[in-house]
């Protein structure tokens, strides 16, 4: 067994949690107009982007994986900023089992971020000794659909 180095442990004690995304759009409409947002999150100290993977499947279902420099600035914006920071976590495995997850005729943008806000609160449960045994997201849509319930209950309760 190796023993980690006191470098290395002091860099994971300091990292935040780790997260990752995929979003797609149907029609490969993607033209980088979310950039503006993501390199705001950077630039506030948010978060950091470590992998970021842009992929289009054809109609037919054929993959196509595109590193950065494989595209145009019109398609990028400013992620092309991201090229020399990006740690490639992803696997071939991962890629493999996120495009079975993206649509026929869809371009999907995978995103690996650092959320940098989290990271003093993290450390301070590792310095005490805690470790994280679970996490958890629940999607936007199913916010959504619990308020329109709730709504519907308080229309029809109502009457």
């Amino acid at each position: 067994m190796t023993e980690t180095s006191s470098a290395t442990r002091d860099v994971v004690d300091e990292l935040g949690p780790v997260d990752w995304i995929v979003v797609e759009f149907p029609g490969s409409r993607f033209k980088g107009e979310i950039v503006p947002e993501l390199q705001s999150l950077v630039d506030r100290n948010i978060v950091r982007v470590l992998d970021l993977l842009l992929m289009k499947k054809d109609a037919d279902g054929t993959l196509e994986a595109f590193e950065l420099s494989d595209l145009d600035d019109s398609e990028l914006g400013a992620l092309r900023s991201y090229e020399t920071e990006l740690a490639m976590l992803l696997s071939e495995d991962d890629v493999t089992s996120i495009a079975a997850a993206v649509e026929p005729g869809s371009t999907a943008a995978v995103l690996v971020w650092e959320n940098l806000w989290a990271a003093p609160f993290g450390s301070a449960v590792r310095r005490a000794g805690g470790q994280l045994v679970a996490s958890g997201r629940i999607p936007v849509q199913a916010m959504l659909a619990v308020l329109e319930e709730d709504d519907e209950r308080l229309a029809t309760d109502g009457d």
